[in-house]
């Protein structure tokens, strides 16, 4: 596997029950991910280790914040959206806590009451273009911090044609998160930028 998604041999398109019974019995290799995005059975991998520290960060201050019975996780559960036909596995997610009671490997996308999403180049089109769409219709919150450019933007108020508003900031700017968490969050930012030099001097390396 590359660190680029790769789509896989899937039944034809519109037989979204037989796709997502492939997705669960799917055996993806460790540290990647497998989502029905466009109609196509996506692998992926999961985030790079320097996004664990902003993924923490954002977790702890949803969690604090979040409607009751909620949980934060950035656990590997996939959530379906059936109407969209399309089954997402979030970097980080918050849900409510009685979905995950059913038998299965996927829930009910209705549960969730924030999603975020950490872009790499290789994911960065799903974040901004399919999973806005579909997130957009159920999700109350989406969360989307560009990792390549330093910017966290924040979708509410979701509805038939997707989110009616929005609001970006750059990396150390307070984000004001709206309802349904608790009090407003005001989300503190200053600690989601990671070194992209790193990536640069890596890519080098591998030339050499």
């Amino acid at each position: 596997m590359t660190e680029r998604p790769a789509a896989i041999g899937a039944p034809p398109a519109g037989a979204f029950e037989d796709m997502l019974r492939i997705v669960e019995e799917l055996d993806t290799p460790e540290g990647y991910k497998a989502e029905l995005i466009r109609g196509k059975i996506v692998v992926s991998p999961w985030s790079k280790l320097r996004c664990l520290r902003p993924m923490r960060r954002l977790r702890s201050q949803v969690e604090a914040h979040a409607p009751e019975g909620h949980v934060a996780e950035t656990s590997p559960f996939l959530f379906v959206f059936p109407p969209a036909e399309r089954g997402f596995g979030p970097d980080l997610f918050v849900a409510d806590e009685a979905a995950f009671d059913a038998e299965g490997r996927h829930a009910d996308g209705a549960a969730l009451s924030l999603v975020a999403e950490l872009t790499s180049a290789s994911t960065k089109d799903a974040d901004w273009l399919d999973k806005l769409d579909t997130y957009g219709r159920v999700v109350p919150v989406y969360l989307v911090l560009d990792m390549q450019v330093g910017e966290i933007t924040a979708f509410w108020d979701p509805s038939a044609k997707g989110y009616r508003s929005r609001t970006t900031v750059t990396f150390g700017t307070s984000l004001h998160i709206p309802p349904p968490f608790d009090f407003d969050l005001d989300l503190d930012t200053s600690d989601f930028a990671v070194d992209a030099g790193r990536d640069t001097q890596s890519r080098q390396d591998t030339r050499s």
